[in-house]
């Protein structure tokens, strides 16, 4: 587990944590994007600095949440990595969506925690690189809770695991993001009780190889773990690694435009 710092000393941050529950990928994507515009209008206007959501112009956001069955390809994605024609999507009922994070193809699905941090990154720190493995930390150190040793892969993003006697890569947690002014949108979908036969039906990530294949924390873990109590450990670890004083919240205005 590394033990790397990650942030210098600045204000207080406050990070509003919202659990969406089981929510329709557009419909998280378009409630992501809502809170992305709250943040860089934020930033770009001065008087409504002071007329914020909650009255709170420090407040930055995590979401946490699980999708139906659905495929997400990022722009510098390719299509031919699903294996898939639509017509076999349509009848294994995984939805299908070109989206703007970077990276490549990936699934989400129920038992899958995923992770949304709408951040103001000129509150942080404004280096991408530095914000992707600031993400992978957070994973990480949930790992380490049970015993586990999350690692980085050299080319590839995401958090990674070793398993068998001949060592076997895994991909447990899949990492993708967007900035735009450095808000931050998308994020992190990290395995934990979900079914990994959908992994099946493309090349996740784009990776094309036998030893580098995927698994959630169920695979890796003599009890059963649950989504509801991973949470709680991405958000203390979250807090720590970002440096953050963490609030619950409740998600505003899901079908409206702030």
């Amino acid at each position: 587990m590394s033990s790397e710092s990650h942030l210098s000393d600045k204000d207080e941050k406050v990070l509003e944590v919202q659990d969406l529950g089981a929510i329709d990928y557009n419909d998280a994507w378009g409630y992501q994007t809502t809170l992305h515009k709250h943040l860089i209008k934020r930033k770009r206007e001065a008087e409504y600095r002071a007329t914020l959501l909650d009255g709170d112009k420090y407040a930055h956001y995590l979401l946490l949440c699980e999708h139906n069955p659905v495929f997400t390809l990022g722009k510098s994605g390719k299509e031919s990595n699903v294996l898939l024609d639509e017509g076999e999507l349509h009848d294994k009922g995984i939805v299908f969506n070109k989206i703007n994070r970077g990276g490549d193809i990936t699934y989400h699905g129920p038992g899958q925690l995923v992770g949304y941090p709408i951040l103001d990154l000129d509150d942080f720190f404004t280096d991408v690189h530095k914000y992707v493995r600031c993400l992978e930390e957070v994973v990480i150190r949930v790992l380490a809770d049970y015993g586990i040793e999350g690692y980085r892969e050299k080319d590839y993003t995401g958090v990674w695991v070793t398993t068998g006697s001949a060592p076997h890569r895994r991909k447990i947690c899949a990492i993708g993001v967007h900035l735009s002014r450095w808000v931050s949108m998308h994020g992190f979908a990290f395995n934990i009780e979900n079914d990994l036969t959908p992994f099946s039906y493309i090349v996740p990530c784009g990776i094309n190889d036998p030893d580098r294949t995927v698994c959630n924390l169920n695979d890796l873990t003599s009890q059963k773990v649950s989504v509801e109590e991973v949470k709680d450990a991405v958000v203390h670890h979250f807090s720590e690694v970002f440096q953050v004083k963490t609030r619950d919240g409740k998600p505003y205005l899901l079908s409206t435009n702030i």
